[in-house]
């Protein structure tokens, strides 16, 4: 993110928190009771957006994991294009060995 961006959410923010306060006042609510009621929102607001990020971390679908992931396929694709024939098909061989052990492995466990 940006440092402009940055900028333009916080004056987003703190615009939208005296529009809050100034529809409070306009439907009648006292200016000390509008203010509460302004940052309670302002608070509850934060704190979804606290969440949403938790959420994001713990579950790992972050921007950063999802690039690093894109960068990992796109490399292997790379490498995988530029096998010669007889190196991919030793590759797919070595692929079908391995997965034929780990499921005669699985069976041997039941």
């Amino acid at each position: 993110m940006r440092r402009i961006d940055v900028l333009g959410i916080g004056i987003g923010i703190f615009l939208t928190g005296g529009l809050v306060y100034g529809l409070l006042r306009a439907v009648g609510i006292e200016p000390l009771q509008a203010g509460i009621w302004s940052q309670a929102i302002f608070v509850l607001g934060v704190l979804g957006w606290v969440c949403t990020y938790l959420l994001r971390v713990f579950t790992g679908r972050m921007t950063y994991h999802q690039q690093l992931k894109d960068y990992e396929e796109a490399v292997i694709r790379d490498r995988l294009a530029r096998l010669s024939p007889e190196e991919l098909a030793a590759l797919e061989a070595e692929l079908q060995a391995e997965s034929t052990e780990t499921a005669n492995l699985e069976l041997g466990d039941n």
